[in-house]
């Protein structure tokens, strides 16, 4: 992901405006204070010996052009390009080869300034100026000098510390050329290391934002100092604009982080009612465990863990009872034949007439288990995909009851779309046909008429899509409720015990959970909550 942070760039990146306002600071300074040297008559055998004139002329300009540039940079950012550098940094040279000319040459000390400039230059300017300005600054100490020579007639030292001084600029101008390169490689390679950490670091929190197990760290002052999604859609709050959080707030975690300080080995499952209608799994770990100042808390759905091993167990089941109804098949069709052609026979009583009808309506429903257990071991991978429920069950409806023998009543009732949703629409159509024809077989049987509502919507707080099948049936008894999802268990006489069971696995499969509920009116009702459209996997 592309990580743009101004305060990281700004901080580790090499910058030639910076340097080059400080070093405008430093001209600025310069200009002045040795303009207030010659007007204070504080060096009179130095500043402007010679002549006088030049020096304050010099002195003035040049401190008029800092102020400037010192200006320009200051209130409009003004960064000049290398050519405009190099200008300013001519200016300087020759400002400072006119004060050393009118105050004795090389013997003055002044010239030695030239060594700034040219430092300057090898911080700013490409190598090619950089050795240019050298050269020139070079050019201009011992020209001064040679040229006092011939009209002066003075001694051989003004020649010969003008040609040490000319070394030295030249030595300056590469060194500095050199550091400049290393500072600039260090605060690349300082840049790119703060990007990748602070890419490392949101790639970090992104993993535990999107994680499906819970995560809470709790500081030193037992408050919540990270809380993922996750972790408050299991524990049934809404996620905090700010944090820390005052661990008070969530009584929950308060009660268990108290039993885990007396006994660290406790692990909770808690199951959270209504709230988010789940189970979890509360676990407690010191993140450093010879200090328990922070702790990390694992929050998991229990539910998922236990459908998990449940399915380790059922798939071994499932292999099993697919084999043992290959075998069953072939004796109950024998079984089922034999039936029927004793059933042509014109000496059987009414007795033996009914016992057929009993052998072949037994022989029926034996059938239609093994082809429930086949389905199931052979059913096909989940294909999920995203659904526009508000435009998908509406054409749900009209083909469910267009497919009943008798006439039925189905009311749809939908939210404010969209109503996006991520589910195998195949498997979502034998789901909720399965759970329409219950519905309407319980109605018919309380009420005398077959009609069942359906509802769809998205749950404000977890923003995730739901769908309800609603009924006028009797319902299913409390003690019951555990195990309607169970297979083979069923209320009925007649029922194979297989079709809740097919609808959780088929919910299981999309990421969907299935629970039994009583609306508030007291009406029989099944909830499929499915995954958010974006975070299902």
């Amino acid at each position: 992901m592309p990580l743009t942070n101004p305060a990281i760039d700004r901080a580790t990146s090499y910058s030639n405006y910076d340097l080059l306002r400080v070093y405008t600071y430093y001209r600025t300074l310069l200009g002045s204070l040795l303009l207030l040297m010659f007007q204070g008559d504080v060096a009179p055998n130095i500043l402007g010996n010679d002549h006088p004139n030049i020096f304050l002329y010099t002195s003035i300009a040049y401190t008029g052009i800092n102020i400037i540039t010192l200006g320009l940079l200051w209130r409009v950012k003004f960064l000049p390009s290398d050519q405009q550098s190099f200008v300013l940094l001519v200016i300087d040279m020759a400002a400072i080869g006119l004060m050393m000319f009118a105050s004795g040459g090389a013997l003055s000390g002044l010239g030695y300034l030239q060594l700034v400039v040219v430092a300057a230059g090898g911080m700013l300017l490409p190598t090619q100026l950089a050795i240019l300005l050298a050269a020139l600054a070079s050019i201009t100490v011992i020209g001064e000098s040679v040229v006092r020579l011939w009209l002066l007639s003075i001694d051989n030292r003004t020649l010969f510390s003008a040609g040490t001084l000319g070394a030295l600029l030249f030595i300056t101008a590469l060194t500095f050329q050199y550091l400049a390169r290393k500072i600039r490689t260090s605060s690349q390679e300082a840049l790119a290391q703060a990007k990748q950490a602070e890419h490392l670091q949101r790639l970090a929190q992104l993993i535990v934002e999107r994680m499906r197990t819970g995560i809470v760290v709790l500081n030193r002052q037992q408050d919540i100092e990270l809380l993922n999604r996750s972790a408050a859609d299991l524990l049934g709050i809404r996620p905090p604009e700010r944090l820390p959080l005052s661990l008070a707030d969530v009584p929950i975690l308060q009660t268990q982080f108290d039993r885990w300080q007396t006994d660290t080995r406790t692990s909770s499952v808690i199951t959270m009612g209504d709230a988010t209608n789940s189970e979890v799994k509360i676990n407690f770990a010191a993140l450093n465990p010879d200090n328990n100042a922070e702790t990390l808390v694992f929050v998991e759905d229990h539910r998922l863990i236990t459908q998990q091993a449940q399915q380790l167990k059922l798939a071994s089941l499932g292999r099993l009872t697919a084999s043992i109804a290959h075998e069953v098949r072939n004796p109950l069709g024998a079984i089922s034949h034999a039936s029927q052609l004793l059933g042509e026979s014109d000496q059987l009583a009414d007795g033996d007439r009914r016992l057929l009808q009993i052998i072949d309506s037994h022989s029926k429903r034996v059938n239609q288990i093994i082809e429930n257990v086949l389905q199931l071991s052979r059913r096909r991978n989940a294909q999920p995909e995203r659904v526009a429920l508000e435009e998908w069950l509406p054409q749900f409806v009209n083909e469910f009851q267009l497919s009943q023998n008798e006439p039925c009543e189905l009311h749809l009732e939908l939210t404010q779309p969209p109503i996006i949703a991520k589910f195998d629409k195949g498997q979502l159509q034998q789901v909720l046909t399965n759970l329409c024809d219950n519905g309407l077989r319980y109605s018919l049987a309380v009420t005398g008429q077959p009609k069942i509502r359906l509802e769809a919507g998205v749950d404000p707080r977890k923003e995730q899509p739901y769908i309800r099948v609603i009924d006028w049936g009797d319902g299913i008894e409390e003690q019951k409720q555990k195990h309607i999802f169970e297979p083979f268990f069923t209320t009925e006489n007649t029922g194979s015990g297989l079709g809740l069971y097919i609808c959780k696995e088929l919910c299981e499969a999309n990421q969907a959970l299935i629970h039994y509920e009583r609306t508030e009116d007291g009406l029989s009702c099944f909830h499929i909550q499915m995954a958010h459209p974006e975070r299902a996997l």
